[in-house]
């Protein structure tokens, strides 16, 4: 099991205040409820010695990078979602970058996109994902696809880590993801399986 670990990246995806806090600019109603269980995620994956990489969204005070649909939220006198050097832009409480851990910046659905992140992975040895964060239907869901196009294998989304606005809408993605070979453990049976 060592060995797998040493090739396996932990994805935590927009845990930011925007999209998790209750005044959140674009707060995903199930992003409160999984903190403790992405906290849990990512103890584990740092005892074990999995790579821990913080995915988020910072964008540009006047919108510049965002995508078009977006850009009505951003402007001078604005502060838009997750403006860079903004406290939307933070993580929530209890989730910390550690010496170790890898930031990666977005500006779009899927982690993948317009990153570096396919190569950052390659260069560290890396071809397995666990995925955990908001929201299931746009960031998780590209980032899944997107990852197994690129082969990556397995990937992994834990269930009652990731969430959507709604439980119907999480499962009938996570069922989507589930079709085309994505693990879908709980955090339980994540655990029990890297014990």
């Amino acid at each position: 099991m060592e060995n797998t670990r040493n090739h396996t990246a932990l994805l935590v995806i927009d845990m930011q205040k925007d999209f998790v806090e209750e005044d959140g600019l674009m707060r995903v109603d199930g992003g409160k409820a999984i903190v403790p269980a992405v906290i849990k995620a990512v103890e584990v994956a740092r005892e074990l010695g999995i790579l821990v990489v913080w995915v988020v969204r910072e964008h540009d005070s006047l919108g510049r990078d965002v995508e078009l649909f977006r850009r009505h939220f951003y402007g001078l006198g604005k502060v838009g979602p997750t403006s860079k050097g903004n406290k939307g832009a933070e993580l929530v409480d209890g989730l910390l970058i550690k010496e170790g851990d890898y930031k990666l910046v977005k500006t779009r659905f899927s982690a993948f996109f317009a990153t570096h992140l396919h190569s950052f992975l390659q260069s560290n040895g890396i071809n397995s994902v666990v995925i955990v964060g908001v929201q299931t239907p746009n960031c998780i869901r590209q980032t899944v696809f997107d990852a197994v196009a690129l082969d990556y294998q397995p990937v992994t989304v834990i269930v009652d880590a990731t969430a959507a606005a709604t439980p119907d809408i999480h499962f009938a993605n996570i069922q989507d993801m589930k079709n085309v070979g994505v693990a879908t453990p709980t955090l339980q049976e994540w655990l029990d399986n890297n014990a």
